[in-house]
């Protein structure tokens, strides 16, 4: 769905930690503050790479424009990084201002993050000078960082593409067929929390306990790579912590877990716009060159040693609606760039693909299509180049969609089912009832398809639409349609 309810039912509770933070003092030994300060952090880290992140705060007069300088002692290279230009020569690297961050008044504050390879060990720096000047004067050596374990592979089987149909090590078809848990999306953009409703065990249980295979898990690039406009404890390593302590407890329920972009950063404003703020608070037309690429390299460095997780490279691309010409639209989803009517550069699903790829990442992926993923009209001729032969097709179908009928099915999905694995991230419906949803179910079986039930979330059936009225698995009218379908079908 484009629009998630903009305020939060329930703040989930639950501690999460801080992977690598760094506690630097803002005072010296005679009581003055440094000139400035610098916390560094490993917001994730795995066998060979992490990402990383600084907050610099200028304590002395207001400069128009910054460089921070360190030096990594464990062999560590930085391949990418967001909010400032960052460079490396042997040890020493520097991270210089964008033009839009370069003024920091006394006191303000700016953060940035990287991605790093390492090797042998990742010791954090102990020394850092912004523009010149020795920050954190007198303040203890920083601590090395402990090591984060791999996550859980949990009972969910890993997967792959053979033919069109996904499948497990031991060559079985495996169908995804379950829910969608939003809340990961919006809850930390807007200041609430992380999750929307609780994702203990006894939560993620009662999903399994609809006979569901699989959980779709909506993201916020944002709050994943910790940007200074989400408040800490809701993102970076906060988020990452929370977003795999989930995937690993839908793992241990034996369900796919498919972890999905969502919200993103860029300003548009033109047609069928959810917002003209330039972060991630709505649904944009397309991913955004300037973080999605890292995004999506983080999240895959994250998992890549784990392969029952799935990756959905954007939620609902519309580019077609900020261009007249559906040829531009489908250049734009595929090769990102310069596109007609969209203000900020674009990451195309080759570029989103190419991201994950460069980690070793061979993870499952999936790419919607046009018209908010419903339009698979040109998938085929348009689909990114998979070097690990990963790639499936995501479709989106509601009741009021262009193509949400069998006649529109049998044209436009029927071809791309036949060449590749397709899945329905989410179908829905806005009536409380399963009608339509009912139809899609049957189209999608009688050719062994995937798809998945917009959303796992207590809200109005009629707006959001909601599958359940309380998280212990009660359904509303519209998710008794799915409930009991999945439990006719998996026992």
């Amino acid at each position: 769905m484009r629009h998630p309810p903009r305020s939060a039912l329930l703040l989930v509770a639950g501690a999460v930690a801080v992977v690598g933070s760094v506690v630097v003092p803002v005072v010296t030994a005679s009581g003055a503050a440094p000139a400035c300060t610098v916390e560094y952090s490993v917001t994730s880290q795995w066998d060979s790479g992490f990402q990383g992140a600084v907050k610099i705060t200028n304590n002395r007069a207001a400069v128009s424009g910054w460089a921070l300088t360190f030096d990594f002692a464990g062999g560590q290279k930085v391949s990418q990084g967001w909010n400032a230009k960052w460079t490396q020569s042997g040890t020493t690297v520097t991270a210089t201002n964008e033009s839009w961050n370069g003024s920091l008044a006394t006191g303000a504050s700016v953060s940035a993050g990287f991605l790093a390879s390492w090797s042998g060990s990742n010791a954090a720096p102990t020394a850092f000078k912004l523009n010149g000047t020795t920050c954190n004067v007198d303040s203890e050596p920083t601590p090395t960082p402990p090591p984060t374990e791999p996550p859980a592979s949990g009972s969910a089987p890993a997967l792959h593409v053979l033919g069109n149909k996904l499948v497990d090590a031991a060559g079985k078809t495996r169908r995804l067929l379950g829910v969608n848990r939003s809340g990961g999306e919006f809850m930390c953009v807007q200041g609430y929390g992380i999750f929307d409703g609780p994702v203990d065990d006894a939560a993620i249980k009662a999903i399994a306990d609809w006979k569901a295979s699989a959980v779709r898990i909506p993201l916020n690039e944002e709050c994943w790579l910790g940007l200074s406009n989400v408040e800490p404890e809701y993102a970076g390593a906060n988020y990452i912590k929370a977003v795999k302590d989930l995937v690993a407890r839908v793992e241990a329920h034996g369900m796919t877990p498919i972890v999905e972009l969502h919200w993103t950063h860029g300003q548009y404003t033109g047609n069928s716009a959810g917002c003209s703020d330039v972060h991630a608070t709505c649904q944009k037309p397309m991913p955004d060159a300037q973080y999605t690429p890292s995004f999506w390299s983080s999240v895959a460095s994250t998992f890549k040693q784990d392969r029952a997780v799935a990756f959905d490279l954007f939620n609902e691309p519309y580019p077609d609606r900020a261009t007249s010409s559906v040829t531009d639209a489908w250049k734009c989803w595929k090769d990102g760039g310069t596109c007609p009517g969209i203000s900020y550069e674009v990451a195309g699903m080759q570029d989103l693909v190419d991201a994950v790829r460069s980690t070793g990442a061979d993870n499952v992926i999936l790419a919607g299509g046009l018209a908010y993923s419903n339009d698979l009209s040109q998938w085929l001729t348009y689909r990114p180049s998979d070097p690990a032969g990963n790639l499936v097709a995501a479709y989106h179908v509601y009741n009021f969609n262009t193509c949400a009928s069998e006649s529109c099915w049998n044209s436009t999905l029927a071809p791309v089912a036949s060449q590749v694995p397709l899945v329905a991230g989410e179908i829905g419906e806005n009536t409380c009832s399963h009608g339509f949803v009912d139809q899609v179910m049957k189209w999608f079986d009688d050719r062994n398809l995937s798809y998945l039930g917009w959303t796992w979330n207590t809200w109005d059936c009629s707006s959001g639409p909601s599958l359940i009225s309380n998280y212990d698995g009660t359904p509303t009218s519209y998710g008794t349609g799915l409930r009991d379908h999945l439990r006719a079908l998996n026992g």
